[in-house]
């Protein structure tokens, strides 16, 4: 018959146990299925693959074609334009909104779920709408010339020197309330005695958010930036959805590339290197974010 404590000596076992057996398979698929093709794509980058894994080992040969291609230049290019301006003007809307919703407005609780929204889309129903939107022969250009303003003209989508602003346009609309949410959550957790005593002597609003507020922010800008950055460079399904890359290369950047060479053009090897590429970037953005963090723990 089992004694009291060894019958609470397994039941503690169990505790213990039952968590990992439950988290083991998804962490072996995850480990597998995510790290495991990870290395396997860092393998391919120094192999001759074309339209198959082939490996026949050809070392950096991969990486020097992929920088002397054209192609390859105009991707980093627009995504130098599109992460710039997405991430500066994602961190002014959303700071913006967060200013504004913290002065405890009427209908705040409408107006956050409002601008949380967009971030639920996926961004191929973004791409789809905005491509709608911004077309030339069903959008905003049609629309008024069917009210009679016959000069407007919005093709932007369409026009090889503004495609990739388009871009950039749905691209904020999707992820400002976001980041609104983030700075918005820095503001409610900074302390209201020090922005009292502030005021009491004399600090404008103005200063009280230039010397006070803003500074201690920081970890909620940090954060946006890490975030946006990361959307920025993976930026396949929204490029697709709207822009398909084009009109010719006008959008093109290195996931759409990463895609086409490997998947199109039949150049594995070129295309693993280009993927490669885009993680060590956004492994050098979050590295020393990481860092950060954990300086600030210990």
């Amino acid at each position: 018959m089992a004694t009291p404590a060894a019958d609470a000596d397994f039941k503690t076992k169990l505790q213990t146990w039952v968590p990992k057996l439950v988290l083991s398979p998804s962490l072996a698929l995850m480990l597998v299925f995510v790290y495991g093709f990870i290395l396997f794509s860092v393998y391919l980058s120094f192999t001759d693959s074309r339209i198959l894994p082939s490996y026949g080992w050809v070392g950096f040969e991969n990486y020097d074609k992929l920088f002397r291609l054209r192609h390859w230049d105009i991707a980093v290019n627009n995504l130098i334009v599109f992460a710039a301006l997405y991430i500066i003007i994602c961190s002014v809307i959303g700071l913006m909104l967060a200013i504004f919703l913290d002065q405890k407005i009427r209908g705040e609780s409408v107006l956050r779920p409002i601008f949380l929204y967009p971030m639920a889309l996926s961004f191929i129903v973004t791409g789809t709408a905005w491509k709608w939107f911004l077309d030339p022969g069903i959008g905003l250009e049609h629309t008024m010339h069917l009210w009679g303003w016959e000069s407007f003209h919005f093709d932007w989508i369409k026009n090889r020197d503004y495609a990739i602003y388009t871009v950039v346009l749905a691209a904020v609309w999707q992820s400002s309330g976001f980041v609104m949410a983030m700075f918005l959550a820095g503001l409610r957790g900074i302390d209201n005695e020090m922005l009292k005593a502030a005021q009491m002597d004399g600090a404008t609003n103005f200063q009280l958010y230039r010397r006070i507020v803003i500074p201690q922010l920081r970890p909620a800008f940090l954060s946006a930036f890490v975030i946006l950055s990361h959307l920025a460079i993976k930026s396949y399904d929204l490029v697709v959805a709207l822009t398909g890359g084009g009109p010719g290369r006008a959008t093109e950047v290195p996931a759409t590339f990463m895609y086409s060479y490997t998947f199109t053009r039949n150049q594995m090897g070129i295309g693993a290197s280009s993927s490669v590429i885009m993680l060590m970037t956004i492994v050098a953005i979050m590295v020393p974010y990481l860092y950060s963090e954990l300086r600030e723990k210990n």
